[in-house]
C-alpha cells in the first residue's frame, strides 16, 4: 500500500494554509488507494451538501446519521432541545448504521456546529464506534465558527484516532463550498490536481481606518458578533485579499451578563465584492 502525503492546509471555510501571496501551484501525483467513508449528520441541508460533494469527488461511501426522534424544523425548538441534551449529557438515539466503520481506512466526519461543538447526534455516533487507528477528517457547517473547538472535542472522544486538519464553511457561504472542497481535497492529496498553496499572513499591526471599515462591513449585519477590531494581518489570495483580525467583544445592552473575550475573525475581500467574514475562532 503506497504512502501518501497529507498536507491538509485549508481549514474552514477557507483554506487553512497561510501567506502574503499565492505560491506556485503544486500537483499531487499519487492517488490514494485507501477505502474511504463519509459519515455525516445534517439538520438542514448544508452539511449534507458538503458530505455529498466530498463523497462524489472521492467516490467514497456515504452514510447519514439519522436520529430516531428527528429534531423539529423550528430553529428555536431545536436550540432548546439541543441545549438541554448537551447540558444533561443526553445522547439522542440514532438508527443503526448501514456500514461497518471498521472496514474503512479514512473517515470523513461531518456535522453542523451547535453550541460551539458538533451536533448532539454526532456525540451518539462517536460513543458507539471506535475510530482507533483511523485517519479522521472533520468537516462542518456553522453560523460563525466552531471547527477548531469541535475538533478538540472530537480528539477527546476518540483519543486513538489520527485526526487530520478539517474544513468548515459558513451557511451563508455555501456557494463557495464546491471550489473550496476541490482545493481542500487536492491539497490533502485525496485527489489529483493543481491547487494554490498560500503562505503566511503579514504580522499583526494596529488596524487602519480602511481595515476597520472592512471589518465592520464584514460583520456589521451579523447579530452574534459585536466586537471591535484591534489588529490585522493580510495575505493575497486568488482574486483578492484575506484579512486576519484580532478583535475584542464589546458590551451589549441586550446581554449585559455575557462574558467578554477576544477572537480571530477571518475576512475575505474578493475583487469587486463586498467584504465577508468566513469564520470566527474564539
Amino acid at each position: 500500500m503506497k504512502n501518501f502525503r497529507l498536507i491538509l492546509v485549508l481549514a474552514t471555510i477557507v483554506m487553512t494554509a497561510v501567506s502574503c501571496g499565492p505560491k506556485k501551484t503544486q500537483k499531487i501525483k499519487e492517488k490514494i488507494p485507501y477505502k474511504m467513508l463519509v459519515v455525516y449528520y445534517s439538520q438542514t441541508s448544508n452539511t449534507k451538501a458538503v458530505a455529498t460533494e466530498i463523497a462524489t469527488r472521492l467516490n467514497a461511501d456515504l452514510e447519514e446519521i439519522v436520529p430516531l426522534e428527528p429534531y423539529e424544523n423550528d430553529f428555536q425548538a431545536t436550540v432548546e432541545r439541543g441545549k438541554k441534551e448537551l447540558e444533561e449529557g443526553v445522547r439522542p438515539k440514532i438508527q443503526p448504521l448501514k456500514v461497518n466503520v471498521a472496514d474503512y481506512d479514512i473517515i470523513f466526519v461531518g456535522y453542523p456546529i451547535w453550541f460551539g461543538t458538533y451536533a448532539m447526534p454526532m456525540w451518539t455516533f462517536l460513543d458507539q464506534v471506535s475510530l482507533s487507528g483511523k485517519k479522521v477528517v472533520p468537516f462542518c457547517t456553522f453560523g460563525s465558527g466552531g471547527l477548531e473547538s469541535s475538533v478538540r472535542d472530537l480528539a477527546k472522544a476518540q483519543p486513538e484516532a489520527n485526526i487530520l486538519s478539517g474544513y468548515g464553511v459558513r451557511a451563508a457561504r455555501m456557494d463557495a463550498m464546491p471550489q473550496e472542497i476541490d482545493q481542500f481535497l487536492k491539497a490533502g492529496g485525496f485527489i489529483d490536481g493543481q491547487y494554490t498553496q498560500l503562505g503566511d499572513f503579514t504580522e499583526q499591526q494596529a488596524v487602519s481606518e480602511e481595515e476597520t471599515a472592512i471589518f465592520e462591513a464584514a460583520v456589521g449585519d451579523y447579530p452574534m458578533i459585536h466586537a471591535k477590531a484591534e489588529t490585522a494581518g493580510m495575505r493575497a489570495i486568488p482574486g483578492g485579499k484575506e484579512y486576519l483580525f484580532i478583535a475584542s467583544d464589546l458590551p451589549r445592552e441586550d446581554r449585559p451578563d455575557m462574558p467578554l473575550g477576544r477572537m480571530k475573525v477571518y475576512v475575505t475581500v474578493l475583487n469587486g465584492k463586498a467584504p465577508v467574514f468566513t469564520r470566527v475562532v474564539r
